[in-house]
């Protein structure tokens, strides 16, 4: 990548795409990582390779349709992506319920990762899958480009393609669920 490339806004060069197709590249290597990573946590490796490199394809036939007057193509991406993975939704639920029975021990993560991670994370991991398998798919969806994709409100409407107050409703929604489950187990706990 070029010094001017890495300098440029994805809008730059989703523009630049228009007439050199290869300026693409730039933009897929940027965020594919982001991606791919969000899709990942959200279903699996083998659907997260599909759901990214379709997120990328999608864009590319797309690009002449994207509002270049927004410099950052991360909400745009990631609204793709969601809806690609609410095409695979029943994955995703069962990957949740699944988590949900796992002894914390057994999850496939490696060894920094399991020490970096709190223990009172790891018992309520299951607690918190089974919950987010419950929750509607636009309150799952605007949850997790918050929490995981680090989206804002605004951005995470521009992905949805919904307005921002609808964003925070459903989150504040998906917050008070997840928030219950998890305060429950806590008492739980408690006694």
């Amino acid at each position: 990548m070029t010094q001017a490339t890495q300098q440029a806004t994805d809008a730059e060069l989703i523009e630049c795409s228009l007439q050199q197709p290869d300026c693409f590249a730039a933009l897929f290597h940027r965020h594919y990582s982001s991606i791919h990573g969000y899709a990942e946590r959200r279903l699996s490796r083998p659907l997260a390779d599909d759901i990214a490199a379709e997120t990328f394809l999608i864009a590319f036939d797309r690009r002449d349709t994207y509002d270049l007057a927004r410099p950052d193509a991360r909400p745009w991406l990631y609204g793709i992506a969601s809806n690609l993975i609410s095409r695979h939704h029943r994955a995703e639920i069962r990957q949740y319920r699944a988590l949900a029975r796992t002894d914390p021990g057994e999850v496939g993560e490696d060894h920094a990762e399991r020490v970096a991670d709190s223990l009172d994370a790891s018992t309520d991991r299951g607690r918190l899958a089974a919950a987010l398998a419950e929750l509607p798919a636009e309150e799952r969806d605007v949850l997790l480009l918050v929490a995981w994709a680090e989206l804002s409100s605004d951005e995470v409407g521009r992905a949805l393609g919904v307005p921002a107050g609808t964003v925070r409703s459903r989150l504040h929604r998906a917050r008070t669920k997840i928030r219950a489950v998890l305060d429950s187990a806590l008492t739980r706990k408690e006694r």
